[in-house]
């Protein structure tokens, strides 16, 4: 059986933590680095519908995020904007630390 989805209090705590170990990132960023770590997300249309936020803001802050080199975009539909993304090298080590 596969491993349910997190729940909204290990999303929190996830993206919390994140906001600690970097502390220049704002909450929608560590939130889309939590979402991408625990599996929710990892497009910018799934993530803008699944926490009810604007696609608009969720494609800033992954770009804010690709310009951070903590994720890499590895695909943009050129009609709707979606944005797939993926932990670059760094991302992955902080995003690590988070399961130790």
């Amino acid at each position: 059986m596969s491993e349910p989805p997190a729940d909204a209090e290990t999303f929190l705590a996830a993206t919390d933590t994140i906001a600690a170990l970097r502390p220049e990132l704002n909450l929608l960023e560590a939130g889309i680095l939590a979402g991408l770590h625990l599996g929710l997300a990892s497009d910018s249309r799934s993530f803008a519908r699944v926490f009810g936020v604007e696609h608009a803001l969720v494609l800033r802050a992954v770009e804010a995020l690709a310009g951070a080199a903590l994720l890499t975009v590895t695909a943009r539909d050129a009609r709707t904007q979606r944005t797939r993304y993926e932990a670059s090298q760094a991302g992955s080590a902080m995003l690590t630390a988070l399961a130790a």
